[in-house]
């Protein structure tokens, strides 16, 4: 690496920490003076606001990554441009491949770094910052989907409820079934179930069992019955956020047994997978889309090459948001729905960047 290349390295890694430095104050000072109100009201106490910012501020950075990354390499590269130094580049006769070297180089720190953070540090943050939001902040904004539960335990039953209360440990309409291959077993169903925290055991209300023979059906009933099943209460109703809040080995793991449940949400919870992988690889394609569109000298200077290049954050933030509820509310798959923004853009990067040589 000689000293062009430590110079451009040095420069790109300092403006893009730069950026962060600049918009993260401006996002806590903006969502500080609209919830003021709420954290005075409820008397949050001092710390906990403070560790609510700070994970705030991790959060934020993290999904905010490609908007921050582009506008560093458009604002550095176009003052670049703009001094003329990518022009006496050009004259010494380095190639546009040659210039590019120190930029791929800063983008793979920052790529290792994001794909690290994002798969085991950013995940606590994220719980943090959303058990704080729905506790204090968001009012009777629910953290999960306690209404129309269906959940497969294991290989053989399944639960359904109407509802459950996670403040009392409350369902109403409760039914399992167990199945032997694909014949029923036996049915149990109950007007309400309730989880005693002290016996540690589930109480239904209007308990109802049907045991199915081959000659006749049994039918048990009781008025209230204590028992123990084989989920917990927090299988019924997990966090809606509760992929973002778990590190990459667990998250894996969680996806598996949700698979195995047959669980509804098992989209989401893969597009928060393959984003971990995404993310830190649209850093590469970023920088050369930036870099292709700023190394140019142009009449209206940085503020062109900037503007541009917030138009073409905000447009690929765009399709990722756009494409991954796609793929939890619709039949695309997960993979595509995460990769097409990058295959995309990817496309466009080339296009851009075989110009700029040009």
């Amino acid at each position: 690496m000689n000293k062009i290349d430590s110079y451009i390295l040095k420069k790109f890694l300092l403006t893009y920490v730069l950026i962060q430095a600049l918009f993260v104050p401006i996002a806590i000072v903006v969502n500080l003076a609209d919830n003021i109100d709420k954290l005075l009201a409820k008397q949050v106490p001092l710390n906990e606001i403070l560790d609510h910012y700070y994970n705030f501020s991790i959060y934020f950075s993290s999904s905010l990554l490609p908007l921050f990354l582009f506008l560093a390499i458009t604002w550095f590269t176009s003052k670049l441009s703009s001094n003329s130094e990518i022009i006496a580049l050009y004259s010494s006769g380095v190639s546009v491949r040659r210039i590019l070297q120190p930029y791929m180089l800063g983008s793979l720190i920052i790529a290792v770094f994001s794909l690290l953070t994002g798969m085991f540090v950013v995940p606590e943050s994220t719980k943090k910052y959303n058990d704080f939001s729905y506790k204090y902040l968001k009012g009777n904004r629910k953290a999960v989907d306690n209404k129309n539960i269906f959940r497969k335990i294991n290989e053989n039953e399944y639960i359904f409820l109407t509802q459950f209360n996670q403040n009392n440990n409350v369902g109403t309409n409760f039914t399992l079934e167990n199945f032997r291959g694909e014949k029923l077993n036996f049915k149990i169903s109950s007007t309400s179930i309730r989880y005693i925290t002290d016996i540690k055991k589930f109480r239904l209300n209007n308990y109802s069992k049907r045991t199915v023979t081959d000659s006749i059906d049994i039918l048990q009933n009781r008025r209230t019955f204590d028992t123990i099943f084989s989920f917990d209460v927090s299988d019924l109703t997990p966090l809606n956020y509760v992929a973002e809040s778990l590190n990459y080995d667990e998250l894996i793991n969680f996806i598996e047994t949700e698979k195995s449940r047959g669980s509804t949400n098992i989209d989401r919870y893969l597009v928060v997978k393959y984003k971990k992988w995404s993310i830190p690889f649209s850093i590469f394609i970023l920088t050369l889309i930036g870099f292709s569109v700023s190394a140019e000298k142009r009449r209206g200077g940085t503020g062109v090459n900037l503007a541009f290049g917030i138009c073409v954050a905000m447009v690929y933030v765009f399709f990722d948001k756009i494409f991954g509820v796609l793929a939890q509310q619709s039949d695309l798959s997960p993979s595509i729905a995460v990769w097409l923004p990058n295959i995309l853009f990817g496309i466009l990067s080339v296009y851009l960047f075989y110009n700029a040589k040009k």
